[in-house]
């Protein structure tokens, strides 16, 4: 019996590439030194923790108004948007050097097992932490079925 092999044209072109193993060489070399110094956009960091009725969510969202995040809830799903605004100038005397600006819109959205109580749910911000307070809606258990 043969073995059957697939012939490829380009084969023979990629083997007389002389730079074809220098790519790994400078693989990111001219962006590394581009973006060194430069602040990464923020992102909404969350610890969630499970009691028997309710769920506790720590979100971090530092240097935010309160007025500026919103939180909404639906069913089991819940999504935490804040408005984000930063502003930074270096001045030499009364010169200014340089100024930096960043405007934009930070998103999580994230699922829990239970459906959530809408109507009792709490809100809480405070040094840069969101914390919530879902209560999980009563009778909203979930049906383990038995496998015959």
């Amino acid at each position: 019996m043969a073995n059957l092999t697939r012939w490829d044209p380009f084969s023979e072109m990629a083997r007389l590439d002389p730079f074809r193993d220098m790519n790994d060489y400078f693989k990111g070399f001219m962006l590394r030194p581009v973006f060194q110094g430069l602040e990464a956009e923020p992102e909404i960091k969350l610890e969630i923790s499970e009691a028997d009725k309710a769920y506790t969510v720590k979100a971090d969202v530092p240097g935010v108004k309160k007025e500026d995040i919103q939180v909404s809830i639906d069913g089991n799903q819940i999504s935490i948007s804040a408005e984000v605004k930063h502003e930074k100038e270096e001045k030499e005397g009364k010169k200014l050097v340089r100024s930096e600006r960043y405007y934009g819109r930070q998103f999580r959205s994230f699922t829990v097992g239970h459906d959530i109580d809408e109507a009792k749910a709490e809100a809480e911000y405070s040094d840069g932490v969101l914390k919530l307070t879902l209560p999980k809606k009563p009778g909203a258990e979930t049906k383990k079925l038995t496998i015959k």
